[in-house]
């Protein structure tokens, strides 16, 4: 039962994060904020780490009789893989947040609803796989409690970011802003990033 719970949260996470990448695309045509297009590539990275994390945990739950060691491997490549995706995307997102620019930062309406729902889904999600991993201790709801627990932080900074350029996009304020915001998602997914991979559960191995 508390596996099906691990399960089902899991695959809420999908579908709820699934249209996030699609609907701050969108916003992309309407605004040039560098901020949305760190969004924009954030949410895509944690889309496929939520999607591997599911599929893994399905497999590594689905028969009891696995091999432990087999296990541990699937866990441990699963992790690996998302780590990677987050420090490249994270590098690339300095660059770009270092090298814009852009002053006319156009419409960003749609990616500050996003970032103001994100906070409070988020948030809910960070506390559920918090619960669930002391109920039963597993690394891929540890690292998903981890993951939405950053995700909270970084979407309430895009909140901000967002929030100064649709107030005053002519400003200063704004321009700072805007590239706070990306240096901020860049800097998310460098240390979350290596967090995954250098995750000490995986030393004993």
């Amino acid at each position: 039962m508390k596996q099906k719970s691990g399960e089902k949260t899991l695959l809420a996470s999908v579908i709820l994060s699934a249209p996030g990448p699609i609907v701050v695309g969108i916003g992309l045509l309407l605004g040039r904020s560098s901020t949305q297009l760190a969004d924009f590539i954030r949410r895509s990275a944690e889309l496929a780490a939520i999607i591997v994390s599911w599929l893994i945990y399905r497999i590594t739950n689905k028969d009891a009789e696995i091999d432990i060691d087999r296990k541990l491997r699937l866990e441990r490549a699963a992790n690996l893989c998302v780590g990677a995706a987050m420090c490249l995307s994270g590098t690339g997102m300095l660059f770009i947040a270092l090298l814009s620019k852009q002053n006319e930062k156009g419409n960003v309406i749609l990616g500050l609803v996003i970032a103001i729902l994100g906070v409070t889904t988020n948030t809910w999600f960070w506390l559920r796989y918090r619960k669930l991993d002391r109920v039963n201790p597993n690394p891929i709801l540890a690292a998903q409690s981890r993951l939405y627990r950053a995700k909270s932080l970084v979407d309430a900074c895009v909140t901000a970011a967002l929030a100064t350029i649709a107030i005053a996009p002519s400003s200063m304020a704004a321009v700072y802003m805007d590239i706070i915001g990306s240096v901020v998602v860049a800097v998310y997914l460098i240390v979350n990033g290596v967090i995954t991979i250098s995750d000490k559960e995986w030393k004993h191995m």
